[in-house]
């Protein structure tokens, strides 16, 4: 296992702007994925972007494709008047 693979706790709670206990918090209720080493916490690199939303899974977006589709079609003629505005 190497070093650079990994990142602490503290060095993500600085990259998403929280406190540490914050973050602990959402790693006991399992909202970010961690491995515990030893009495540590480490959060694969991997997972960096879903943790910080840069990426979207599959069912976030079909969820987003049909809300969009939902509003077209509920308030697509006021949406292109605005439009022409």
């Amino acid at each position: 296992m190497k070093e650079k693979e990994f990142i602490t706790i503290p060095q993500l709670a600085r990259l998403l702007g929280i406190s540490r206990i914050a973050v602990y918090r959402k790693v006991k209720k399992g909202e970010i994925g961690a491995t515990r080493i030893g009495r540590n916490y480490a959060i694969p690199k991997e997972r960096l972007e879903d943790i910080l939303g840069k990426t979207l899974k599959e069912t976030a977006k079909k969820e987003i494709d049909k809300a969009v589709k939902k509003t077209v079609l509920e308030y697509g003629e006021a949406l292109r008047r605005l439009a022409d505005e």
